[in-house]
């Protein structure tokens, strides 16, 4: 699976967020239909117990159960569970991926739900992006006003990339395009420094390594290599397509 499958299905999230198109047609029309941010009102979960099982269902039990949750609230995202191993689940939104060209069309989908749970270095170093991205999108900031303010907050704000920063991806019940099945594959996310996807072996052919265009410098200095799980986090299989 090479990164012209990425193009094909309309990868838009992460590390985010991945929102998915089935071809570059429909991309087009889900910009057309997803110009500017919506109501706030439909970027929010009104059951508080459903975002929580649904972050939770990032990863598997043995690692969710005894991770911290966050919801997304008004005002940014809020501590709905308090945790004891060092993770953090989350269901990141549209804006949590690409800003511009053809993988940026779900940006501001209010359908979109990515559950995603960071180990303890990515819940210290990547998981401040989600903040930051969140917190400037809510106060009504345009694309081009977010970029700006990122660029100022990697350079005074943002800690340094930790080694062994990764997250699990592994919900059946992640919402990541308006098309076909909604959900993608399950997934783990590897973040490094900028990088040659090469040096992954990434979207070679057969190799199971993708490097995934969530971040890549535009604004945050980072690459996400993404492998495929071959299950969701309930255990149920997930072929490799």
């Amino acid at each position: 699976m090479g990164r012209r499958t990425f193009k094909k299905i309309g990868l838009a999230s992460s590390v985010l967020v991945i929102a998915l198109g089935a071809s570059s047609q429909l991309q087009a029309q889900s910009k057309t239909q997803y110009p500017s941010m919506a109501a706030l009102n439909e970027y929010l979960m009104p059951d508080r117990n459903a975002e929580i099982a649904l972050a939770r269902s990032a990863a598997p039990e043995s690692i969710s159960q005894d991770a911290k949750v966050l919801v997304l609230g008004p005002h940014g995202y809020e501590t709905a569970v308090e945790g004891k191993n060092g993770f953090v689940c989350v269901v990141e939104r549209g804006w949590m991926g690409p800003f511009d060209g053809e993988l940026s069309a779900n940006f501001w989908n209010p359908k979109l739900r990515g559950p995603v749970c960071f180990n303890p270095p990515a819940a210290r170093s990547i998981l401040p992006i989600t903040y930051k991205r969140t917190e400037m999108v809510l106060a009504g900031q345009s694309k081009a006003q977010i970029i700006d303010g990122i660029k100022t907050f990697v350079k005074q704000e943002l800690p340094p990339l930790e080694p062994g920063a990764m997250s699990y991806m592994m919900s059946k019940d992640q919402y990541l395009t308006d098309n076909g099945r909604h959900n993608w594959m399950a997934h783990l996310m590897f973040y490094t420094p900028l990088m040659d996807g090469a040096t992954w072996g990434a979207d070679l052919s057969k190799s199971p390594v993708m490097l995934n265009p969530q971040f890549s410098g535009a604004p945050e200095p980072i690459d996400v290599f993404m492998i495929p799980a071959g299950w969701w986090s309930d255990g149920t299989a997930d072929p490799v397509r």
